[in-house]
């Protein structure tokens, strides 16, 4: 007798309750889709789906790339987000931190916070996120029979006149000579002080348009021409390398080149962008490597997950020495 009721106790405690079974006081659509990330400082973008049956994700938190996440799960009325992030210590020794950022439904989006400690394992940082829900991509358009308007000459070839730094607290790298805009962000030798060089943008916000430009990118340099001051064209010395979504001329992390049409480093390149209905085309030194791609969220360094707005012409600076000139935007005026 005495081991039935033992048998009797056991099978009721590893039997699930209600609550355990019914895993969430959501439906798992409430969640799905992508959703732009309006964070304190910056932007990210969180893309729920379902793979095989189990939920899935993919992250782009701040700066960086789009990466899986580690785990996702509904618990109740909340999305559970983790990620991992290794980081190498002086000694050699590798250690990691786990992110956990918790959303739940509010009216229209997604609110809530992360979780992360902080690198010196003294304390949590805590960051309030808002999502947006971002609409189904509509259909590629029809490049060819956009509707044009005037060309606007971004850079005079004389001064720095219509753009600005991003963050005036920055060092200013940018200035201009013989008709070529040059960044070159150097480390004063024997300065214990380590600058934090600016980003540049222009003063003007634009919507759908294209874009022309010539770039030298220094041998082993890197920098980036942003698109409404959101989306990446990847600006990068990336010749000879296998092609991927980190390589000249890509939409950074998102769509790699359909082929390496990169010149070597330190060699003057043509760039021809078009960013029209979220689909993007580069054509680089003549030939097209990304056609009417569509384009599913911002890439790391986005200025605001806000992807319905006009926004500026952004180049980076913070990276590389880099070399820009004779820059041309016209206006899609449909």
């Amino acid at each position: 007798m005495k081991h039935l009721i033992t048998l009797l106790l056991l099978v009721v405690a590893f039997t699930p309750t209600a609550s355990s079974q019914d895993m969430s006081g959501h439906d798992a659509e409430d969640f799905m889709g992508r959703w732009g990330l309006f964070l304190p400082g910056g932007a990210g973008w969180l893309n729920v789906h379902k793979d095989n049956g189990y939920l899935d994700a993919e992250l782009l938190w701040r700066g960086g790339s789009v990466l899986p996440v580690a785990n996702i799960y509904i618990a109740g009325d909340k999305l559970i987000v983790t990620r991992v992030n290794s980081m190498e210590k002086e000694n050699g020794r590798s250690m990691t931190r786990t992110q956990r950022i918790v959303l739940e439904p509010g009216v229209g989006q997604l609110v809530g916070k992360s979780y992360m400690p902080m690198a010196n394992g003294m304390g949590e940082q805590v960051i309030p996120i808002k999502a947006m829900r971002l609409p189904d991509l509509p259909p590629a358009p029809n490049v060819a029979k956009a509707k044009m308007g005037e060309s606007i000459k971004l850079f005079n070839g004389n001064d720095l006149t219509g753009w600005s730094l991003i963050n005036s607290n920055h060092k200013n790298g940018w200035k201009v000579e013989d008709g070529v805009l040059i960044n070159d962000p150097v480390q004063p030798e024997g300065d214990d002080h380590h600058y934090r060089y600016g980003n540049l943008r222009t003063d003007a916000t634009f919507e759908d348009f294209n874009l022309k430009l010539e770039v030298n990118i220094p041998k082993g340099s890197n920098s980036g021409v942003y698109l409404r001051g959101i989306y990446e064209i990847q600006v990068v010395d990336s010749y000879g390398k296998k092609l991927d979504p980190h390589n000249m001329g890509a939409l950074y992390s998102r769509v790699k080149p359909a082929m390496a049409a990169e010149k070597e480093g330190g060699e003057w390149q043509s760039m021809d962008i078009t960013l029209y209905n979220h689909h993007v085309t580069v054509v680089l030194n003549g030939k097209k490597i990304l056609d009417n791609a569509p384009v599913q969220g911002v890439t790391g360094g986005a200025m605001t997950a806000d992807e319905f707005s006009p926004g500026p012409i952004y180049l980076q600076g913070d990276h590389g020495r880099v070399l820009y000139r004779n820059m041309v935007l016209t206006p899609i005026l449909d």
